[in-house]
């Protein structure tokens, strides 16, 4: 039904025009950006039938199980043999009873599976797919089908029609199919229609389009280069990749430069159009002071700028608030109180931990930092303690479910994910806010580090006036994966928060290398490696050899010694994601060493990734549609199951709740055996395995490689280059990210 625009590829060999037809067997391999695949064909070529062909090209949108009529060449690959090389295919509807057996039972459509392709296909003959595409109420004679799965049948044809003509249409720009399906599930019948008159929409509206994908579709139906409409888009879109990379802001000049350089126009051309942006209110600009504290014109996307500027406010006007939901606690003895708390806890605080315990229980708003082994679960299970002694109505939260699992154990009462709290829609707005806040004395955030700035914003939104909240994280670990440094501006000089920082690491904290080292790194000291028994350095200067050993590390050495589960227990951080020993490929080398492929076990390719059930698995995205309140990016997760026929991968995440991907959404998954250090945060494993190369030079930072030490509850080992290792500990450089919200708190 479409028409696929190949690359040649392979050796020479008689090249002629030529014609293939076949049945779609298998996808050895896709490009899910250029749609370029490598297939097997079965063309039927075989003296018994059945021989399969290697297919290679742009075949997007051919699905497993389809009939293709593909023109293009035969040529030789010299690793791979004779293969056909795809310039343009359609698809054509089988003609034959086995023909349409086979295609129907391939799962293509959404609901059919081999045996009801059977059923159908024995009551309907070689009629069958006629039935379905013209008089699909007829299904209903097909014995044991009821009215529902007719239905369902029925509309999953038509959505699949409906798909393909959306990828006829986008194929010759090279737009992946899985961005084809969701173009089409966003904007329906007028998918097309969009593409044509409005491509950068795409960006804003489709979660995997950026602006560049945008920008080669709109260049594909004609906007011009140097068209308003695209440079003010370009403008958005520069803001919007510096948000993910932790800006809150850009500068003004630094902005115009870096969209003269992603746009290739004037910067004449781009000042006019941030000046429409201005003028319309696609973006916001306030002068505010830089990080050398001098002023600058800060450029904000509106929704930044608005949190930042509500976050300030609402921490304000809570701690000024003259209401004390806690008022047990203004007139106290605290002597008396803190005597009664040792003897319940059967240990004593340390005098900065008294404080914090005063601040938080007397101050509206508070925050507490300090390291591991400082003491800072134990203040948080104290305050607790004395809030309930006086019937407190006390909430707990942290950013990820690891976290607020964790907190459960640590404190005996029920802590929930921050975004379940708050029980987030679809759209991202929360059901609790300042109209609705949260019926609690006081609320304990844990991890707060990880507070990116339109979370905290929805967060303390949800506070009630006269409560008290109470902020605790590691500081010196490394700031939010979204735009923002929240904590870090909170404990700012310029700050009127009350805060403490625990100092102070307890005689049984130093008794852990894991402790001893992290609190090493973090003053610049190299970790202490003899004598440790927690605590290791596998040497490898070759990042290659440094994958396959941290693979063998995970897979044989710490089950043998430890006997910890590799996949339960075991975690993989990665400075980085590429390279040999980056996160993508250790998913890979993981994958093959702790679940291969198994005969007779479904499995689901998705663009370079292939999913078995048993895979430990991230969510790489907000996706608030899904689960009872929404999963969200660096939820960890394992496959559970794999259905065929309803298109569905079934997944158990961290926080005990199971999820359904369709086929089409697998995207928003990657394996997690290894993971980047930014997506741990947040998370504690028995064993953290940190390899650690000279080709993740730029990623070298003391606070990443402090952030995925403090990761571990029982183990660590480091593998890789100890030169690597030095610059990490050396480099105290962590790049300040553009924020105002230190700025606006002093600012009142």
């Amino acid at each position: 039904m479409g028409q696929g625009s190949g690359r040649r590829e392979g050796g020479s060999g008689g090249f002629r025009p030529a014609v293939l037809e076949g049945v779609l067997e298998r996808i050895t391999f896709s490009n899910e950006e250029t749609g370029y695949t490598v297939a097997k064909v079965d063309s039927g070529r075989g003296s018994g039938g059945g021989e399969l062909t290697t297919v290679v090209g742009a075949l997007l949108g051919a699905q497993p199980g389809e009939s293709l009529r593909m023109e293009g060449r035969w040529g030789s690959h010299p690793q791979y043999g004779r293969q056909f090389m795809v310039e343009n295919y359609t698809t054509v509807l089988p003609a034959t009873v086995q023909g349409v057996r086979r295609y129907l039972g391939s799962g293509l459509v959404k609901g059919i599976g081999p045996r009801l392709a059977e059923r159908i296909v024995d009551f309907f003959g070689v009629e069958a797919l006629d039935v379905i595409e013209h008089t699909p109420e007829r299904l209903i004679e097909v014995p044991n089908l009821g009215p529902k799965r007719t239905r369902l049948i029925a509309d999953a044809w038509e959505e699949q029609k409906a798909i393909k003509e959306v990828m006829v249409f986008l194929q010759g720009i090279e737009v992946s199919t899985s961005l084809a399906v969701r173009i089409y599930k966003k904007y329906g019948d007028s998918a097309i229609d969009v593409v044509r008159t409005e491509p950068y929409r795409l960006a804003a509206d489709v979660w995997g389009i950026g602006f560049k994908t945008a920008d080669t579709i709109a260049q594909a139906v004609g906007i011009p280069h140097d068209s308003p409409q695209r440079v003010m888009a370009g403008i958005q879109f520069t803001l919007s990749e510096s948000t993910s990379e932790g800006h809150c802001y850009l500068p003004e000049e630094r902005l115009i430069a870096e969209a003269v350089k992603i746009l290739q126009v004037d910067s004449g051309l781009v000042i006019e159009c941030l000046a429409t942006l201005v003028a319309e209110e696609g973006v916001v600009t306030e002068k505010v002071p830089g990080p050398d504290g001098e002023p600058v014109t800060a450029v904000y996307l509106v929704p930044f700028h608005r949190a930042e500027s509500a976050l300030a406010a609402q921490l304000r006007g809570l701690l000024a608030t003259p209401e004390d939901r806690l008022p047990a606690f203004a007139d106290v003895d605290w002597d008396v109180a803190l005597k009664w708390l040792g003897e319940r806890t059967g240990a004593s605080l340390a005098p900065e931990q008294e404080q914090a315990v005063r601040l938080a229980l007397t101050r509206k708003v508070a925050v507490l930092t300090g390291g591991p082994g400082c003491g800072k679960s134990f203040t948080v299970a104290s305050i607790i303690t004395l809030a309930a002694a006086k019937r407190a109505k006390i909430i707990l939260a942290a950013p990820t479910g690891r976290a607020a699992k964790r907190m459960t154990e640590l404190t005996g009462h029920d802590a929930s994910t921050v975004h379940r709290l708050l029980e987030l829609k679809p759209g991202g707005d929360a059901s609790y806010d300042r109209d609705r806040p949260l019926d609690c004395d006081l609320l304990v955030v844990d991890e707060a580090s990880m507070l990116d700035l339109l979370l905290a914003n929805k967060l303390a939104k949800a506070v009630p006036p006269g409560a008290h909240l109470l902020l605790v994280g590691d500081v010196d670990q490394l700031p939010s994966v979204g735009a923002g440094q929240v904590l870090r501006d909170l404990l700012d000089d310029r700050s009127p928060l009350p805060s403490v920082r625990l100092t102070h690491v307890f005689r049984q904290a130093q008794q852990s290398g894991v402790v001893t080292n992290a609190h090493r790194v973090n003053t610049g000291q190299p970790p202490e490696l003899a004598g440790m028994t927690d605590f290791f350095l596998f040497p490898s200067d070759d990042p290659e050899a440094t994958a396959e050993l941290t693979v063998d590390v995970v897979a044989n050495r710490i089950p043998r010694r430890f006997g910890l589960d590799p996949r339960r227990d075991v975690q993989v951080l990665a400075p980085m994601h590429r390279g040999p020993a980056g996160a993508g490929n250790l998913n890979a080398l993981l994958q093959e060493a702790l679940t291969p492929a198994r005969e007779g076990t479904p499995e689901r390719r998705f663009g370079g990734r292939t999913f078995r059930v048993g895979d430990k698995v991230t969510q790489i995205r907000n996706n608030y549609d899904k689960g009872a309140n929404g999963v969200f990016n660096g939820t960890l997760g394992v496959i559970t199951g794999i259905d065929t026929v309803e298109q569905a991968v079934a997944v158990r995440t961290d926080e005990d709740e199971d999820v359904s991907y369709d086929f089409a959404e697998l995207d928003e998954l990657v394996h997690a055996y290894a993971v980047t250090v930014h997506r741990s945060q947040g998370s504690e494993y028995p064993a953290v395995v940190i390899p650690i190369t000279t080709s993740a030079w730029m990623m070298l930072q003391r606070n990443l490689l402090y952030t995925a030490i403090t990761r571990a509850k029982k183990l660590v080992v480091l593998v890789g280059s100890r030169r690597a290792l030095a610059q990490a500990v050396r480099n105290a450089t962590a790049g300040r990210r553009h924020t105002a919200l230190a700025h606006r708190l002093a600012d009142f």
